[in-house]
């Protein structure tokens, strides 16, 4: 077994060099620094002596239960140590003006802890360290990289909106859906978060390096992976946990029925975080997914900023406003008097008999609902014959 030419024993080094040694979302890893912590699951991994008489106990109960498991992951782990030196990784960082975010550093978002053995070894981040701060108002916009003029443009509005709302719009800075939520996160001068696949020493896409380099102005872009590392599929899929997990509530905005941003929404419903997604098109291909999570009941339909904000708001002081309809003139009447009115002539008066016959009512009857609309100014009496008042003359009931 090579030595590390590292302090093991230094947590944050140790830490670092977990996110190195294995993949992320690595539940047997995740358990083995949880148990012995960084240090000590490094230098057991190092072929060093255990750290203490209770973790070899703790280690005798682990292999016992899923020793293959244990086994293949020493495996696994063992070609990456050969070249392992997280000083080199946290010096390219320094360069950048970045941070190194640990679980129990201030700055670390507790949405993350959620994960349980999945959760993150420590964040690589530039911008702010305070996500703990810019996750307490946050609300993650997701969809599809090859989106529509319509997803693009949803998810922009949506955005500037949240972010006049004091909301951190986080997303993965990839093409399309993303890239309009971060846009129109900044362009409303708001703060927006970008988790990467890769190292935050590389934007990808390329084609997205001006606006990644602006997210970290404006908030922060994050990776769980040391600068160097490069995106891969298996890797966006296990970033897109990160993001329903560090945000308050996930949105859809466009997807197909295969889109990665329906693994987004069943992370953020695996952790009961609230999820919506926005309608599009019946005949849209792009929005088949959005569609399939309403039709199943996995999310609620949103279909504005305020409408998402309400589901990532605080209670009571974020939620959408009613919808306001005009009032009609016949708003309010009883069966009677909508019969009566329904009945009521625009142009010619018709006598009690001819109304009674069309409303399907007694006179008595008819005479009384007459009676309120003319109280109301509905109904007008012209020589004991009636019609509808003559400001509703242009109404088509």
């Amino acid at each position: 077994m090579t030595a590390a030419v590292f302090d093991v024993d230094d947590p944050r080094l140790a830490t670092a060099a977990w996110s190195r040694i294995a993949e992320p979302g690595d539940e047997m890893a995740g358990a083995l620094v949880q148990t012995w912590g960084a240090s000590g699951a490094l230098r057991w991994l190092l072929g060093a002596a255990l750290p203490g008489s209770s973790a070899e106990s703790e280690y005798r109960s682990l292999a016992a239960l899923s020793r293959g498991r244990l086994e293949a992951a020493r495996t696994r782990w063992q070609p990456r140590l050969t070249t392992l030196d997280p000083r080199r990784e946290l010096r390219v960082l320094a360069t950048l003006g970045g941070s190194l975010l640990l679980p129990d550093d201030r700055g670390w978002p507790a949405g993350l802890d959620q994960l349980g053995v999945q959760r993150p070894h420590c964040l690589w981040v530039r911008g702010s360290a305070d996500l703990s701060g810019l996750m307490t108002r946050s609300i993650a916009l997701v969809g599809a990289r090859a989106a529509s003029s319509y997803g693009e443009y949803v998810a922009s509005e949506m955005a500037g909106g949240l972010a006049d709302r004091r909301f951190v719009v986080l997303s993965g800075g990839a093409y399309g859906i993303d890239a309009a939520a971060h846009r129109g996160a900044l362009a409303a001068d708001g703060a927006t978060v970008v988790i990467l696949a890769g190292g935050v020493d590389r934007a990808y896409p390329a084609g997205n390096a001006s606006l990644i380099e602006r997210a970290i102005d404006a908030g922060a872009v994050v990776s769980e992976v040391p600068p160097g590392s490069v995106p891969s599929r298996s890797r966006f899929l296990t970033r897109n946990r990160l993001i329903a997990a560090a945000s308050r509530a996930t949105v859809v905005v466009e997807a197909a029925h295969r889109s990665g941003a329906l693994n987004t929404a069943n992370h953020a419903s695996g952790l009961f975080r609230p999820l919506g997604a926005v309608p599009g098109p019946v005949t849209s291909v792009s929005s088949a997914g959005c569609h399939r999570l309403i039709r199943d009941g996995a999310a609620v339909c949103v279909t504005n900023a305020a409408e998402a904000a309400e589901l990532a708001g605080a209670l009571g002081s974020d939620l959408a406003p009613e919808i306001h309809l005009p009032d009609r003139p016949e708003d309010g009447l009883s069966g009677a008097e909508r019969l009566a009115f329904d009945a009521l002539p625009l142009r010619r008066p018709a006598s009690i008999e001819a109304l009674a016959r069309s409303a399907g009512l007694g006179e008595v009857e008819l005479l009384s609902a007459l009676g309120t609309l003319e109280l109301r100014e509905l109904a007008q009496n012209r020589s004991g014959q009636w019609i509808k008042a003559t400001r509703l003359s242009g109404h088509k009931g």
